[in-house]
C-alpha cells in the first residue's frame, strides 16, 4: 500500500511541476507575432506532458500551465480557451502517441503525435478566434500558429529522447 501511495504522489509532483514548467516556458520566453499574439516554447513541454504522465494528469498539466501563462501575460481572453485547447492538445498527443509507439519506434510516434496535437491546437484557436473576431480575422492567425506548433516539435522530441523514459509516470 505504502508503495502505491509514493507513486501517486510522484505522479502529481510531476504534474505540479510540469505546469509550472509550461506557465515559465510559454510566459518567460515569447516572441511577440503582429497579430498580438505571441510565439513560445509552452507547447514543447505541453508534449512532453503529454508522453510521460498519464492522460488525465498530462491534460492538466498542460490546461493549467498554459491558461495560467495566458492570465499572467494579459491574455485573459484566451485563458478559458487555453484551457480547453491545450487540454486536447495533451490528450491527442498522448493517444496518438500511445497507438503508434505499438507498431513502431518511440522516434516515430513522438513526431506523429507532435503533429496530430499541434494540428488540434492550431484548429482549436482558429474556432475560438472565429467567434471572438470572425473567421476572416481568425484566418491571418493560422500562419503563426503553425509556426508556434512547429517551434515546439524538434525540442520536445529531442527533450523526451534525452530524458522522456527517466521521468516518466506510466
Amino acid at each position: 500500500m505504502r508503495r502505491s501511495m509514493d507513486a501517486k504522489t510522484r505522479s502529481l509532483v510531476m504534474s505540479a511541476v510540469f505546469a509550472a514548467l509550461i506557465c515559465a516556458s510559454t510566459f518567460i520566453i515569447r516572441i511577440p507575432s503582429p497579430i498580438q499574439g505571441y510565439i513560445n516554447l509552452g507547447d514543447c513541454f505541453v508534449l512532453l506532458a503529454a508522453w510521460t504522465l498519464t492522460r488525465k494528469l498530462g491534460a492538466l498539466s498542460a490546461a493549467v500551465g498554459s491558461a495560467l501563462a495566458d492570465l499572467l501575460a494579459g491574455y485573459a481572453i484566451f485563458a478559458p480557451a487555453t484551457f480547453v485547447i491545450k487540454g486536447l492538445v495533451a490528450l491527442t498527443a498522448y493517444h496518438c502517441f500511445k497507438a503508434v509507439k505499438k507498431k513502431n519506434k518511440i522516434n516515430a510516434a513522438a513526431i506523429t503525435s507532435a503533429i496530430a496535437a499541434e494540428c488540434v491546437m492550431i484548429l482549436g484557436y482558429f474556432i475560438y478566434e472565429s467567434f471572438l473576431y470572425g473567421i476572416k480575422a481568425a484566418s491571418v492567425g493560422i500562419p503563426f500558429n503553425v509556426i508556434q506548433g512547429a517551434v515546439c516539435i524538434l525540442p520536445a522530441c529531442i527533450l523526451y529522447e534525452l530524458i522522456g523514459s527517466k521521468i516518466g509516470s506510466k
